[in-house]
């Protein structure tokens, strides 16, 4: 297949530094979310003003700095779906991130799992295209192996429960029929998400630190889709307080 056909080479003919530039005072963390409600809720609660921007096709992404309790933190609004993530990306690093810090919703495969209650990914089965440009083919690709322990601890300490297991990252959100549902649950995923594999292998390939957590929005383990806390004005206070542990644990893992 041609996705096995994993080419080491650097130098690309298009590169991120062909089309955005180094910037000498860029955060060397930043923090990023796929939620257009929650990403405004943080720019209204935390000082903050945009230091860059970028774009994919016809959509602008401002680049914002964020100072949070006297840390400078680069924060933007992801675009969803591998592909067009991992190329933001590629331009976030190229203007100076050295930490990614990820979070956003998924969907389950255990129905058992409560409603906007953080995961913890292990691994990612990786059916989506993109990450096979940037890491040998391979079914799975391990995640958060650097930084896991230590958020589990801080959730710990702060008596906040989590799941950890398998994610399945897939790029056709309409073709998540319920017999793949089922193979992917019996390759033990315990979720469902759009980008988390091909992040991974990004940040692998690119040489960067990078973590990232979801919280759990749709049922798939059921007779119907359960579309849950799926929407982006559901659950806010929930949500809020997922997004400060996350603007917390990056100001402190990456030191």
């Amino acid at each position: 297949m041609i996705l096995s056909q994993f080419d080491p080479e650097k130098r690309a003919i298009i590169n991120p530094s062909d089309i955005v530039a180094k910037l000498s005072d860029f955060p060397k963390t930043v923090v990023t979310c796929f939620a257009r409600a929650t990403f405004a809720r943080i720019l209204a609660e935390v000082p903050h003003r945009q230091i860059a921007k970028t774009s994919v096709a016809n959509l602008e992404i401002p680049i914002y700095e964020l100072d949070f309790h006297g840390e400078k933190i680069g924060f933007f609004n992801s675009y969803v779906g591998a592909s067009s993530c991992v190329a933001v990306l590629e331009d976030i690093i190229a203007m100076g991130a050295e930490n990614l810090l990820v979070f956003g919703t998924c969907g389950v495969l255990d129905n058992s799992i409560k409603e906007t209650s953080i995961i913890i990914p292990s691994s990612a089965i990786r059916d989506e295209g993109t990450s096979y440009h940037y890491a040998p083919a391979t079914n799975e690709i391990a995640l958060n192996p650097t930084y896991r322990e230590r958020f589990k601890n801080f959730l710990s300490h702060q008596s906040i429960s989590y799941t950890e297991g398998k994610v399945w990252s897939t790029d056709g959100i309409y073709r998540e029929t319920q017999s793949k549902m089922l193979a992917r649950k019996a390759q033990g995923a315990i979720a469902v998400d759009m980008e988390c594999s091909a992040i991974a292998a990004l940040a692998k390939f690119r040489q960067i630190n990078h973590f990232q957590f979801f919280y759990s929005a749709d049922n798939l383990d059921s007779e119907k889709w359960d579309p849950r806390t799926l929407a982006n004005d559901a659950d806010l206070e929930r949500k809020d307080r997922i997004a400060s542990i996350a603007l917390h644990f990056a100001t402190q893992v990456f030191k």
